[in-house]
């Protein structure tokens, strides 16, 4: 798979190169199934992560490299890694909230057969803003959102694979969900439609703005999504609507437990 690796990206490093934050899917080196968890994972550092770690060097970008099936002691995890211009690893975040799901008659999923959940949370800088890390079914979670926020982040962004039944459902609802409750751009980034896999994924990479409008979406289709993060903008949407001054601390919380 390094090679995939090379071919899929390198095919499109020249414009990798007009943009300053790429993200790539979630599990982007090998098919999603719990059986094939096991065998395309690696270590971290490790040779996927190098070949991410290159690419954004070249490009002089900040790569967020979607996420691969991790071994560590053992234990397998689904990890999303983000590297700076410079190749250096920024961020290293381990899915916390395991795709457990069964919708009778349509799809049976359990990632925890053969991964284990992360316990941190992730959020790195950029000379734009600062980016919090999501993966996938994480999305449904808004109390992650909303940690990451607290965090000072205005850009989060979530590789995934949601699939034919809950894809059309609730794909973007979540996202604009997620970018209205937090007045911050969500960007989103799913392989491409393959109908001949074990497992199809809905495809439709997005990305959202604060005020919850889709500003950029792709098909089913193998392509690339640009989008203008106008952090302006957000700030404009904030003092219209300041929910932040107006949240009711005396009567609730969400705090992150972990540093």
């Amino acid at each position: 798979y390094s090679a995939l690796i090379y071919t899929y990206t390198y095919k499109h490093t020249h414009k990798l190169k007009t943009v300053n934050i790429p993200d790539i899917p979630e599990c982007f080196n090998c098919p999603y199934g719990t059986k094939y968890f096991p065998e395309y994972a690696e270590k971290i550092p490790g040779d996927c992560t190098q070949k991410l770690s290159d690419i954004a060097k070249e490009c002089g970008i900040y790569l967020i490299g979607g996420s691969i099936p991790e071994d560590d002691a053992g234990k397998l995890y689904n990890t999303c890694t983000a590297f700076g211009p410079d190749g250096s690893m920024l961020a290293k975040y381990r899915k916390i909230h395991l795709f457990d799901i069964n919708v009778p008659g349509k799809i049976r999923f359990q990632e925890s057969e053969t991964l284990s959940p992360g316990d941190r949370f992730s959020v790195f800088d950029t000379p734009y803003c600062k980016i919090g890390i999501g993966i996938c079914y994480d999305i449904r979670f808004p109390e992650l959102a909303q940690i990451y926020t607290q965090k000072g982040c205005k850009f989060l962004v979530y590789p995934g694979a949601f699939n034919l039944t809950t894809g059309p459902a609730h794909w973007e609802l979540l996202q604009r969900g997620r970018a209205v409750d937090n007045q911050v751009f969500v960007a989103t980034a799913s392989p491409a439609r393959d109908e001949t896999g074990s497992y199809v994924a809905w495809g439709h990479s997005t990305v959202v703005n604060p005020w919850g409008e889709v500003i950029a979406k792709a098909g089913t289709e193998e392509t690339i999504v640009y989008a203008e993060i106008d952090l302006k903008k957000a700030e404009e949407i904030r003092e219209q609507i300041p929910i932040f001054s107006q949240k009711r601390s005396d009567l609730y919380t969400v705090e992150a437990k972990i540093v």
